[in-house]
């Protein structure tokens, strides 16, 4: 059978109603195989029939209500309250099933040697391991469900941290700040060895810093520091650049290189020999341990920025593997100006703690930053 059929028909809710009647088949074609000697198979066919309602309302309320409500939500206590009080329930529904519609029903077809005992104990087992049988197997998709979420995150994440690789430094921005460099040693001035230090900062960080999970914000706030200082020696006059850090920075961890593909995408895009005046604003506030960052950049209105290039899809898919739920990011074409915002709660400790642990409150109280 073909292995991605077999998933859809498992995991799809557009086989719901084929998973249920095969499962229904299959304790009809067990029990059926069991009895048939006692009852033969006319009456076997007709005793399983009459009894599938019977376990169906036995059966539903476990896989449906029970076992996701208590079970998979780790209310273990309560869970076995109810399982509990399920089984005892079970004995009196079962001979209820048995006293008021089974029984009548037989009599009714006028079937002979009828068991009229309502206190029958291998309906009953049979009916709570069929409903067992079930749990199990709800279970059991619930694992692999889990599993393939956990198997495609990790793919996700390893393929997000290899084109994040890939993007860390372009050529270009290595090349003309080389250059640059070199134009000012030429000319023996002061700056060659601040623009020298700076990328060499700048490389350090990205090569050494960068392999943990978590680095401080304030040297990942100096880092993009020296990143603008050498794209203004580049730039000189051409581009009017606003800095703006406000708050307490110190003691707060985020996750290498988030940030730095915003100013990357605001000087490839703002820096277009097209506008009369270039500008690029970079604004970060801390508050608490919530930070908002907000990167804006001229533009020349006729051109569409896309949304979803792929360094800002990089950064997307980095902020939504590593601070699940927990951030919001917005990015807007406003016409002659492109602006992204990032909010996200910092942690104030490393502690040991993974970059998927960084956010422990939801960041909705803090948007008025």
């Amino acid at each position: 059978m073909d292995i991605q059929f077999l998933n859809k028909f498992v995991f799809s809710s557009k086989y719901t109603v084929w998973r249920h009647t095969l499962f229904w088949l299959s304790v009809g074609l067990f029990t059926l195989l069991v009895w048939i000697d006692q009852n033969g198979l006319w009456k076997g066919l007709i005793n399983e029939g009459l009894w599938l309602p019977g376990r169906i309302l036995f059966c539903y309320p476990l896989i449906y209500w029970v076992v996701p409500k208590f079970l998979l939500k780790e209310r273990y206590g309560q869970f076995i309250l109810i399982i509990a009080l399920w089984i005892i329930a079970g004995w009196f529904f079962n001979f209820a099933y048995r006293a008021y519609i089974f029984i009548p029903l037989e009599d009714a077809m006028h079937f002979k040697n009828i068991n009229r005992e309502p206190w029958q104990q291998g309906s009953y087992l049979l009916m709570t391991t069929v409903a067992g049988y079930a749990c199990i197997i709800v279970l059991f998709k619930h694992w692999m469900k889990k599993q393939q979420e956990w198997m495609q995150a990790e793919k996700e994440k390893v393929t997000a941290e290899l084109q994040l690789l890939k993007a860390q430094v372009h050529p270009h921005f290595l090349f003309n700040t080389l250059n640059n460099i070199y134009s000012f040693s030429l000319q023996h001035s002061d700056k060659t060895p601040g623009l020298i230090l700076k990328l060499s900062s700048l490389l350090s960080y990205m090569l050494y810093d960068c392999k943990a999970d978590l680095v401080l914000l304030e040297k990942e706030i100096e880092v993009m520091k020296d990143y603008v200082d050498l794209e203004r020696e580049r730039y000189g006059n051409r581009i009017d650049i606003s800095w703006s850090v406000e708050g307490d920075i110190k003691n707060k961890y985020i996750v290498p290189l988030l940030l730095l593909p915003f100013l990357e995408n605001a000087f490839k895009h703002g820096t277009s020999e097209q506008l009369e005046k270039p500008w690029l604003s970079f604004d970060l506030v801390v508050k608490q341990n919530s930070m908002k960052c907000k990167v804006a950049n001229s533009k020349n209105e006729f051109v569409t920025i896309s949304k979803q290039g792929i360094g800002m899809e990089n950064v997307k898919k980095r902020v939504s593997l590593l601070y699940p739920n927990k951030h919001e990011l917005k990015i807007n074409d406003e016409g002659n100006f492109f602006v992204v915002a990032l909010l996200l709660e910092l942690a104030n400790n490393h502690s040991g703690q993974s970059a998927s642990h960084v956010v422990s409150k939801s960041v909705k109280e803090y948007a008025a930053i």
